[in-house]
């Protein structure tokens, strides 16, 4: 069964770090677009940081800039998201995505094929 298991995410206080992390099966990351969203409480899901399967280039939002940095690894099939100097602004339940059909970074909800089930994360004093 092709899914996505996001992991890493909890209560963290501003300007502290957490690492989030999300483990493919039946899905070769190394063949897809990957992207990290986000959903806070009566928001749209917005797009968070991407890699561009074509190129390898990555993207963030601006938001994030400096800030958060995304990766992945492909002998372990994964992909993280380290999320540094963490804002009250960031509180948000985070998903990973891949994309299939090889798309352009910045990548939107809609050009995603595959969903993680998301982790929450609060920035919180």
């Amino acid at each position: 069964q092709k899914q996505l298991v996001e992991s890493g995410g909890g209560l963290v206080q501003p300007g502290g770090s957490l690492r989030l992390s999300c483990v493919a099966s039946e899905i070769t990351l190394s063949y897809f677009g990957i992207g990290w969203f986000r959903q806070a409480p009566g928001k749209e899901r917005e797009g968070v940081s991407c890699i561009s399967v074509r190129d390898g280039t990555s993207w963030y939002a601006d938001s994030v800039k400096g800030r958060f940095t995304i990766s992945r690894d492909k002998s372990k099939n994964t992909m993280s998201l380290q999320m540094n100097d963490l804002k009250p602004e960031d509180t948000a339940v985070y998903y990973c995505a891949a994309d299939a059909s090889w798309g352009q970074c910045p990548l939107s909800p809609d050009d995603m094929d595959y969903w993680g089930k998301g982790t929450l994360v609060t920035v919180s004093s």
